[in-house]
């Protein structure tokens, strides 16, 4: 800190002539006052410090890429996808070209991401290289077309579609509680539009009999019955009461969408009914489910949510002019690969 300082305060400040003369104030505030009269005495601090140039550091500028080493290549790429990140857009799943399968999991495709009209490239440009995700994909194909079948005409109410539902017997007993059984019995012309047809004892005990549920329940029940699995249908049915209730309490009444609990159900349906990792696909299939794809409301996410497509690379970013790579020397590894065999280990 000192040496920061010009040469003589540094030398007032070792002998001690730079501290002033202090005295109390005996205005009765406890201030302080120099002792000199006439002013400040030049041996203060405020003077020696007004005649001090406080230094300017300046800081040296930061690289923001360093191009003397060759980074700027490299770092192209990411610095695009920064500035300029891929947005897909259902237009683009339109432009999609199948190239191959690869690893029986995924579909290699080219996706054309520019701004120009599509009548502008020929029908095998594409500048970006995706991986579908055959599962995801496939899956997301099942749910829509599950949500489409699961609706049907209102015989009740012209012009509206309620879902599709299913007799179920015996009926099931659910346990509801006085509340809960007031707020079923405001709403049963809702229930029905929703798959559900409640039935309301006479017991002293609240409860109520539901007679027909959703189509798709019956449909998951079958399928984990075909399995061997125990029944599932009653605790289904369970959450999907429980849900309508919920929104009876928050909003006055039921969901006018695809309730959840149905979404979960059909969403389970679909994966399990999909194109699994594995499975060998012909060119044709390829090409059919990514034209399914492309027809989906929400083609870029499987029925829980996870992304269907990835891209790898712009082939824009690609220097056509680069050179052959240098190829490796197979006699050097092979001396490398034998040398780690009988030392490697150890």
């Amino acid at each position: 800190m000192i040496k920061c300082l010009p040469k003589e305060v540094q030398g007032k400040l070792r002998s001690g002539v730079a501290i002033p003369s202090l005295q109390q104030s005996q205005d009765g505030h406890g201030g302080v006052q120099s002792s000199d009269d006439d002013g400040e005495s030049s041996n203060s601090l405020s003077s020696l410090y007004s005649k001090w140039k406080n230094p300017v550091f300046v800081r040296p500028p930061m690289v923001g890429v360093d191009i003397s080493n060759g980074q700027a290549d490299g770092l192209a790429v990411k610095i695009h996808n920064i500035l300029f990140p891929y947005r897909f857009s259902k237009t683009m799943i339109h432009t999609m070209k199948v190239i191959h399968q690869v690893d029986k999991k995924f579909l290699a495709c080219l996706i054309d991401t520019r701004d120009e009209e599509p009548a502008a490239h020929t029908e095998t440009e594409g500048n970006l290289l995706v991986l579908v995700d055959q599962h995801a994909a496939h899956e997301r194909v099942r749910l829509e077309n599950l949500v489409a079948d699961s609706y049907e005409d209102d015989p009740d109410a012209s012009g509206e579609r309620r879902l599709c539902s299913s007799t179920i017997l015996p009926p099931l007993e659910i346990n509801v509680t006085e509340e809960e059984l007031r707020l079923l019995r405001s709403c049963q012309a809702d229930l029905r539009k929703l798959g559900l047809e409640v039935k309301f004892s006479q017991a002293a005990d609240p409860q109520v009999f539901v007679g027909k549920v959703p189509l798709c329940f019956m449909e998951k029940e079958s399928n984990e019955l075909r399995r061997g699995r125990p029944s599932v249908i009653k605790p289904i049915v369970e959450e999907y009461l429980r849900e309508q209730i919920e929104l009876l309490r928050s909003t006055g009444r039921v969901r006018g969408t695809l309730p959840l609990t149905v979404l979960k159900v059909l969403a389970s349906l679909a994966c399990h009914g999909a194109i699994k990792f594995n499975d060998s696909l012909s060119r044709d299939e390829c090409h059919s489910l990514v034209a399914s794809l492309s027809s989906c409301q929400l083609p870029f996410q499987c029925a829980h949510g996870r992304p269907s497509i990835a891209p790898l690379v712009d082939i824009l970013h690609l220097d056509k002019d680069q050179k052959e790579l240098q190829k490796p020397n197979l006699q050097k590894l092979r001396r490398m690969h034998k040398a780690w065999e009988l030392y490697g280990n150890r």
